[in-house]
């Protein structure tokens, strides 16, 4: 998949987020790999007043999208990591990053 078309994927899965539509956000996730994705990671629950995506790119064979997330608790710096299943591209993993600085070296 090219950068491109992930931006695309990445930007709808974002917008799930965004507008609180958490089945079709977890849809979007490898299913074995739920609850642990969550085990020690800040997401966004509930409402999201504002968000920003910092970086959308392609490392070897996985694709990486980092958001940052505004919310009535705080900004959250948010990574995925996304991986081919099953004939489709979905978010395999999550980590926080500082929201202030976007990607880290």
């Amino acid at each position: 998949m090219s950068v491109e078309d992930f931006r695309e994927l990445y930007e709808r899965h974002v917008g799930y987020v965004v507008s609180g539509d958490m089945k079709s956000a977890l849809a979007d996730m490898v299913q074995a790999n739920l609850p642990a994705v969550f085990d020690g990671v800040t997401v966004p629950r509930g409402d999201v007043d504002g968000f920003e995506i910092k970086d959308v790119r392609a490392v070897g064979d996985r694709r990486i999208g980092e958001t940052v997330y505004t919310t009535p608790g705080g900004t959250i710096g948010l990574r995925s990591i996304w991986e081919r299943h099953d004939g489709r591209w979905q978010a395999a993993a999550l980590e926080n990053f500082p929201a202030e600085g976007g990607r880290p070296a």
